[in-house]
């Protein structure tokens, strides 16, 4: 199984942790990187090979990581020397990929099992698979429901449940073919091309345990509660 990991952001909502450090090296506990983690991860979960898309401080993450052989995988790189958005980069690189990988963001913290995602993407027949995660946002007001200006709805401090996207997806490269190399290309784009086409994503839903660590209040809530979970997150650490 392979895995194209998403690597090359510059993290700007996670200043200052990511002024000298790309986002999937800054350290979670006392001794791993994020990076490092979903590394082990990927390897413990069969994947024997994976491609890092890299940009920002991409020189970093290459001389952490190298080839890959303290975790047991083969790795690979692919550049951009301008942004290509979520699904661009794959497309520099599409030739060299299996007829289904996994992408991921390299700065997600998660007990997904990755490689159950792949295999229930390359079985199911869709040509994106996306890992979902229930959320609920608490509204502090009153809300209306008006019509011109007539109120004839009222709900007081609503909760409004919802599934995001994990940042974890099976792809087909067929899914991909029709895109052309070297313009951006976002992952809203795709989903929106494939829901004009017909063609839906499936959603692998999942309800353990992930955190984005995209805000510094995310990253402080991961150093929190790595401790606690390295276990589950880290086989046999």
């Amino acid at each position: 199984m392979h895995a194209v990991i998403l690597a090359g952001g510059k993290g700007v909502r996670l200043r200052p942790y990511t002024t000298a450090l790309p986002k999937p090296l800054v350290p979670i506990g006392d001794r791993h990187a994020i990076l490092e983690i979903v590394m082990r991860q990927l390897a413990a979960a069969g994947f024997t090979s994976c491609t890092l898309a890299i940009g920002h401080l991409g020189h970093i993450i290459r001389a952490y990581v190298g080839n890959g052989s303290q975790w047991g995988l083969r790795v690979g790189y692919s550049s951009e020397d301008s942004p290509l958005g979520t699904m661009g980069p794959l497309l520099t690189m599409l030739d060299r990929l299996p007829e289904h990988f996994l992408v991921m963001n390299g700065d997600i913290l998660t007990d997904l099992d990755f490689g159950d995602v792949l295999r229930t993407h390359a079985t199911g027949g869709a040509p994106l698979t996306i890992a979902t995660y229930a959320r609920q946002v608490n509204i502090d007001f009153g809300v209306l429901t008006t019509e011109s200006d007539r109120v004839v709805g009222f709900t007081e401090k609503p909760s409004i449940d919802y599934r995001v996207s994990m940042g974890v997806y099976g792809v087909s490269r067929d899914t991909l073919n029709p895109y052309t190399p070297g313009l951006p290309l976002g992952f809203d784009e795709l989903v929106l091309d494939l829901l004009k086409a017909e063609t839906p994503p499936h959603a692998y839903d999942f309800d353990g345990y992930w955190l984005d660590i995209g805000r510094p209040d995310d990253y402080d809530r991961a150093n929190a509660e790595f401790t606690q979970r390295r276990g589950v997150l880290i086989k046999g650490a």
